[in-house]
């Protein structure tokens, strides 16, 4: 039994934008697998379906970005899921758009939604890092504008091929470990 997990803001006014490309991937993987329709529960939004022979449960946190970990942590607890089979895909500023990265465990990068399911679950879980580029001044205010604002045309086409890839290799993820999604990745992102 696996988690997924993409994060984002609720809202309408939050919808295009960077830091919601974890909803954006959560979206695509839940009509590409066919999953139940979304209910509200552990804070969030949550869906039930089939990857690779394998029950997943796909989550959306309704709690806004920096509270992230008290929507995951309810939803493991309840479904008994170990950090190892949690797979949390967010957006990364210091990626470009055409990339994607993936590895069990690590740091936050300074990413707030991170930090938070870090603090709920231990940081042992599987991460897929989705590039949104970043300003060119690094500062908190410019950080902040720069993941709530959207995508021009040519970030948002490497984006949308960037979610399609994640969906496509997400059984792998699922029925092998991230290593073999890291090296499917490469293969993928090489050809591209």
């Amino acid at each position: 039994m696996f988690l997924v997990v993409g994060l984002g803001n609720p809202g309408a006014e939050y919808v295009a934008t960077r830091h919601n490309v974890g909803f954006m991937a959560a979206d695509e993987i839940h009509h590409r697998y066919n999953f139940s329709p979304f209910k509200s529960k552990f804070s969030g939004l949550i869906a039930e379906g089939n990857i690779a022979g394998e029950k997943v449960y796909l989550l959306k946190p309704q709690t806004f970005m920096n509270l992230s970990g008290n929507s995951v942590v309810q939803a493991a607890n309840f479904y008994k899921i170990l950090p190892q089979n949690i797979i949390v895909i967010h957006d990364d500023m210091d990626l470009p758009t055409n990339k994607i990265k993936a590895k069990l465990g690590g740091g936050s990068g300074g990413h707030n939604g991170i930090k938070s399911i870090d603090a709920c679950i231990t940081p042992n879980y599987n991460r897929v890092r989705i590039g949104v580029g970043h300003p060119t001044d690094k500062s908190g205010e410019n950080v902040i504008n720069h993941v709530l604002s959207g995508f021009s045309k040519a970030d948002k086409e490497n984006i949308e091929a960037d979610i399609e890839i994640v969906a496509d290799l997400l059984p792998v993820l699922i029925e092998k470990n991230v290593a073999e999604f890291s090296n499917q990745l490469g293969l993928r992102l090489n050809k591209c």
